[in-house]
């Protein structure tokens, strides 16, 4: 079972990063979800699949019993999984910010830091414009 999910998490990663790099923002932001899953899999994967009691400590002892899931990687994935939220509400927020400022999702239109200036007005001879 190990061995299927390390290799979910590679594959995770691997699609992630391949998302990344390309061209549109829906797709980085698509990648950036996936690698944010790949590491929320990997920490449960490197704590170890425990099949065991829950982690809590009855009355009158001072530690965990013995085959108790181990509660670290639980707070561990716990917050990793607010934090992956949080960076991935903020990204889709930037990404829908730069297409209504320059129009498309694609990577290579962002081109310029500053929208162009305004057409000026030139006069002629005769005064009008």
């Amino acid at each position: 079972m190990e061995l299927l999910l390390a290799v979910t998490v590679g594959w995770l990663y691997a699609c992630g990063l391949y998302l990344l790099l390309r061209r549109t923002l829906a797709q980085v932001v698509i990648g950036l979800a996936l690698l944010t899953n790949g590491t929320n899999l990997l920490i449960f994967v490197a704590a170890g699949l425990v099949r065991g009691e829950p982690p809590l400590i009855g009355e009158g002892q001072e530690v965990l019993a013995a085959g108790t899931a181990d509660p670290l990687p639980q707070a561990l994935i716990l917050t990793a999984i607010v934090i992956g939220f949080a960076i991935q509400a903020f990204a889709m927020a930037l990404a829908y910010r730069v297409y209504r400022s320059v129009g498309s999702d694609d990577i290579d239109a962002l081109t310029t830091t500053e929208p162009p200036p305004p057409p000026v007005a030139v006069q002629t001879a005769e005064g009008e414009p």
